[in-house]
Parts: C-alpha cells; structure tokens; sequence
C-alpha cells in the first residue's frame, strides 16, 4: 500500500519494513534482557520467531496474544467481552476510559481476537513513554501510531492535523480499526470523562461536513473495567505530590514502573464492552446543537453515557462507595467475606505508598474513590 509520506514519522511500520527492524531489536541488548526476562525461551528461539512474521498482525498473534493471555493467567481472574452490539465486517475507532498504559491495549486486541474479529486494531500511544528506543521500534511493530506530546502553538496543529488524518486513512484506506483514550493520560482518580479536544481532534480529518468527518471513521464508545488496579497506590501517590508541588512533573522511570506494575500487578476480573456505534446518534446530535459550541461538548456527554453504562460493576466498586459513604447501601452486592479482602487489599496498597509528607487520609480517600467513581457514574446514568 502507498502509505503518504507525511504519516511516516507517526504510523506503525509497514509489512516491508519489519525484516530491518527486527535486525535491529535482536542486536539491542537492553530489548534482549526484557525479552528473555518475559519470555523464557532462549533468545535465538525469540529471534527465529521474530523473522518468520510478515506482518505486524501475525507478529500480534504469535507473540502478544499468548503473552497477554499468561500474564492475565497468572495475574486476574479472567477476562470476558462483549462486542455483539458491533458489525464486525467495518472497522471502527474505538474510544474508551484509560486504566493502564499497556494492559488497556493489549488486552484489547486479545479480546477482539477471541471475540473473532479479523483484525486487532491500531493503538495510540503517547511518545512521553518511549523511555528506551527499542520501546519505540516494538510499539510501533505491534500496530502503534505516535501521538506527540509536550508541543505548542503551530507545531501541535500541525501534530494534531496529521494524526487525524492519519486516523481516516487508517480506517478508510488501511482497513484497520484504531484505538484512541478518551483522555491525555489516565484518569488517576477513575472518574472518566471525554476531552472535547479529541472529539475536535477527529474531525479535522476526512472529507465534508463535521458529521460526515466524524461518520466516517465509526466512533464506538469502549468501557475497559478491571476490578483491582495494581497501579492504584502509584497513582495516588502522584495525586498527593501534584497536590503538593503545582509544579511537579513526572520522570521517564515513574512511567516505566507503572508500565511493570500494570503489567505484572494483579487485576482480578476484567470485563471489556463495546456499546454500539454512535453514527445515527452524531447526525441527531448535530440536527440538536447546528453549533459547534454546543455540539462537541453534547458529543462528549454522550460518549460518557455509553461509557458508563457499559462498566461493569464489581463487588470492589460497591464496597468502596459504602465505605466513603459510612452506609450500607449496596450490602446486598457484597459478602462479608468480599469486604474483608477489600478492606485487607486497600490498607496493603496503602503500606505501598512511599513519600516524606505522606497524607494517609488523604491518600485512603483517593484509592477508595478510584473504585467508587465507576459506580456513581454508572448510577448516574441509569434510568
């Protein structure tokens, strides 16, 4: 496929391409100690299976989708998904909540796997977490696009411009479907909301009206539910430093630690659910709010629903909004047995927290509302 020229900073690597950078990762000594160390198999047999994929989706198949299945093995309960309100002949943009920097991908294509979709998709990911540059170059194999972060003024419009587009083509040219968080980063406190910006963002792209941009690429609101978070104590730690020093920025090593916390830590059950495909709804929205003012913010509303209405609510959330409230008005969701090993999990990750002024009211109050929040938001969008 002629892929133009102005998506080659961003895009994931095309089929040709990967021989060269397979050469590369195999001689990079920093990918093969973290290829090994994940792997156990001698490196040799690592680099054998390398070249023998053609493509980045059976590179996909052959390496992630059974790593992803031993860590969630060995560290969940399981996972389940649901996809059947989705023609899966199309191909859509996923957007959904943000929970883990890996996982929520990863685990993404493995479950469209099994839920027999043709395709994986294509994922967004944020160039703050490119620590190493075999980090880089492996992304962009397992069908990663680079978004550019910390750019200002022009260069970020011109940043935006070309992701956008690259989005379109991705789904109208390359057949692919693409995955995209509903927010920059992940919502440390759980209490998901739609940026408006990246609604804006997708309809730069495209030919025609806002809503024919925005039809075209077939936006599909994604709930990613996990009942535990083991990344839970770092993001509150963060919470209190942002709380303390405005000025606080976070080191290229905290994201990697997040990385392996969210990728070895243990997450209990996880459920993914698609809601349908928001086409007719964006047309009916548009004919409600002509202004763009008014439209994108409608928009963003209406994704939130969806996406609260597809959680699913786990004994965790339940507990967690009883305990803040000093109530119990969910008891009959939870068993005693439930609560204790809630209770025990919290005060565990609590111990975790490591910082000089640390604010343990504080800090309990924020990891109870990282469970709480999924359930009021679904609460508040029940009829």
């Amino acid at each position: 496929m002629n892929i133009p020229a102005e998506f080659d900073e961003i895009r994931p690597y095309a089929p040709e391409e990967l021989p060269q950078v397979y050469e590369e990762l195999i001689a990079d000594p920093a990918f093969q100690k973290v290829a090994t160390g994940i792997m156990p198999v001698p490196f040799e047999t690592i680099a054998q299976e390398m070249r023998s994929c053609t493509s980045n989706l059976e590179f996909q198949k052959k390496f992630f989708y059974n790593l992803i299945k031993q860590l969630l093995s060995k560290h969940s309960k399981g996972l389940t998904e649901d996809y059947s309100a989705l023609d899966k002949s199309i191909c859509h943009t996923f957007i959904s909540n943000h929970r883990d920097i890996v996982m929520d991908p990863g685990i993404l294509c493995v479950s469209m796997i099994d839920a027999g979709f043709s395709n994986t998709t294509e994922i967004a990911i944020g160039d703050n977490l490119f620590a190493y540059p075999w980090i880089k170059k492996l992304v962009r194999i397992v069908k990663a696009f680079i978004v550019k972060r910390g750019l200002t003024g022009r260069t970020q419009l011109q940043a935006l411009n070309t992701m956008s587009r690259y989005i379109h083509f991705a789904i109208t040219q390359k057949h692919e479907n693409v995955w995209i968080a509903q927010r920059q980063g992940r919502a440390k406190d759980s209490n998901d909301a739609t940026q408006e910006s990246i609604l804006k963002m997708l309809s730069i792209g495209g030919e025609g009206s806002i809503v024919e941009k925005l039809s075209e690429i077939n936006i599909v609101p994604l709930s990613l539910s996990y009942e535990y978070d083991p990344c839970d104590y770092l993001k509150a730690r963060e919470l209190q430093l942002r709380r303390d020093n405005p000025d606080f920025h976070k080191t290229p090593g905290e994201d990697v630690l997040s990385m392996r916390t969210g990728i070895f830590g243990y997450k209990g059950h996880i459920h993914f659910q698609a809601a349908p495909c928001i086409n007719k709804e964006i047309q009916e929205l548009a004919i409600q709010y002509p202004k763009k003012t008014d439209f994108f913010p409608a928009l963003a509303k209406l994704m939130d629903k969806h996406i609260y209405s597809c959680y699913h609510i786990f004994p965790s959330n339940y507990i967690a909004l009883d305990w803040i409230e000093g109530s119990h008005r969910f008891k009959d969701k939870y068993t005693a047995n439930d609560k204790s090993e809630f209770e025990q999990y919290i005060y565990k990750q609590l111990t975790k927290i490591e910082l000089p002024n640390k604010d343990e009211s504080f800090l309990l109050e924020l990891l109870l509302k990282m469970y709480a929040n999924p359930l009021i938001n679904y609460l508040s969008v029940q009829e």
